[in-house]
């Protein structure tokens, strides 16, 4: 699932779950899949992250290459 797609749907869970109409049983059925989509956009952000890399810049300021991104 894309990552916007996972998002849309989170947040409408949340949202399902703050207005507290939803019955008990219902809603820890719907925090279940909040977590999962919750726990699925990090995988893909952190993915996302790792592909992320810094511009190298030359004397002239032209781009001169790329390192990877430091994430600590």
């Amino acid at each position: 699932m894309p990552f916007e797609a996972a998002l849309r749907e989170l947040e409408g869970i949340v949202g399902r779950l703050e207005r507290g109409d939803v019955p008990l049983e219902e809603s820890i059925e719907l925090y279940a899949r909040g977590d999962a989509l919750r726990r699925h956009c990090d995988k893909l952000l952190r993915a996302a992250e790792a592909k992320v890399e810094k511009i190298q810049l030359a004397e002239d300021g032209s781009a001169s290459g790329t390192t990877p991104l430091d994430v600590d």
